[in-house]
């Protein structure tokens, strides 16, 4: 399958272009040698650009691939396939010291904010510490006004370098990750869940806290996630992963009004609306099956196996291409049309009804509109 990235309308500079990704892991067996018996497909053939100063939502199921294609941007895993340009500059054709450095550039929020955090070092010696490597450590005086500065930017006070990662709430403790990050001048941060570890109430306040600083800093940001309000609050656009591929991609008000895919039309059809006659009325899109396993995807279109407008003639044999139906809106479906224009109708399917765990580990209960 080939999927080319939407190019029209584009008016700004492509920061991140990601070109036909693919990570396998392979399945290994025995006793004395070990011998591959198989892959698990966890990216395969994903293609995407992100823009200068935009936000980039990446929303997928437990399993689909989400995280791994982050860490593959940043070469914190070792990818099996295809390329990913930064700034101009080929990624996978970079190792040692020229990664090493191109590492300033480039940046992670994890997803839990006390694992990712030495707990046997204090903040000052966090911040640091990267800062180090990085040659950014000219001085004393001006590595501590460095410091100030990246805590009075995350909303912090001074007193907390001298503190460790355990005195502090979790909610504080991922705005030290987020300082650590910013500590050594980043163009683009790759947030993983950044806010899934956290209190609903300090959760605004974090993603507040990144919608300031990319206004304040000018940064670019690939935020993972499966929390489908925080998607909506933060992104500009959106990507949708089913199964190690990006299934449906538009600008985050697109998504939520004409959802195109059946995935992601199934997908916002079991959000609650707060609203009794809406909700009464509404079309909900019933799904069957379970979710297939990464190392053994059906062949053809992943998700044909629970779509309720499956076509044997071709879903079954053809994979689908990630093609534009409108400006900025990329589906892979090769139907999408006939099922945007009623002109194909859902088959009857054996599940009583769409549930949250129909979608893994996908938030959908707080994802009403705003």
């Amino acid at each position: 399958m080939t999927e080319t990235p939407a190019t029209a309308g584009n008016s700004r500079e492509v920061l991140v272009d990601v070109d036909q990704v693919e990570v396998h892991f392979p399945i290994k067996r025995g006793v004395v040698l070990d011998r591959t018996v198989g892959h698990v497909y966890a990216v395969d053939g994903v293609s995407l650009r992100i823009e200068r100063g935009e936000t980039y939502g990446l929303v997928g199921e437990s399993g689909c691939g989400k995280s791994t294609l982050g860490r593959a941007v940043l070469r914190l895993e070792k990818p099996t396939g295809g390329r990913v340009v930064f700034d101009g500059v080929d990624l996978f054709g970079m190792k040692g010291e020229q990664l090493r450095r191109m590492r300033r550039r480039m940046q992670m929020v994890f997803q839990d904010p006390l694992s990712s955090l030495d707990p046997r070092q204090s903040v000052q010696s966090l911040l640091v510490e990267g800062m180090r490597a990085h040659g950014m450590d000219t001085g004393r005086t001006a590595t501590d006004k460095r410091l100030r500065e990246l805590l009075s930017a995350v909303g912090l006070p001074s007193t907390s370098l001298r503190k460790y990662p355990h005195e502090f709430s979790g909610g504080q403790r991922q705005r030290i990750g987020i300082a650590r990050a910013l500590s050594v001048g980043p163009d683009l941060v790759v947030a993983d869940e950044p806010v899934s570890a956290l209190d609903v109430s300090v959760q605004a306040q974090v993603l507040n806290l990144l919608e300031d600083l990319q206004a304040e800093l000018g940064l670019t940001y690939l935020v993972i996630a499966h929390d489908l309000a925080v998607v909506r609050q933060i992104a500009d656009r959106v990507g949708v992963m089913y199964l190690g591929g990006i299934v449906e991609e538009s600008t985050s008000d697109d998504l939520y009004e004409e959802p195109l895919h059946p995935y992601s039309k199934a997908l916002l059809s079991a959000v609650p609306v707060p609203d009794p006659t809406v909700e009464d009325e509404r079309e909900q899109i019933l799904l069957s099956g379970d979710l297939p396993s990464p190392a053994a995807p059906p062949s053809g279109c992943r998700f044909h196996t629970r779509c309720p407008w499956r076509q044997s003639t071709r879903c079954d044999t053809e994979r689908p291409e990630l093609r534009e139906l409108k400006p900025g809106h990329r589906v892979a479906c090769h139907y999408a049309e006939d099922i945007r224009d009623g002109r194909l109708k859902p088959h009857e399917v054996s599940a009583d009804a769409v549930n949250p765990a129909d979608f893994g580990d996908l938030d959908i209960t707080s994802a009403h509109p705003a």
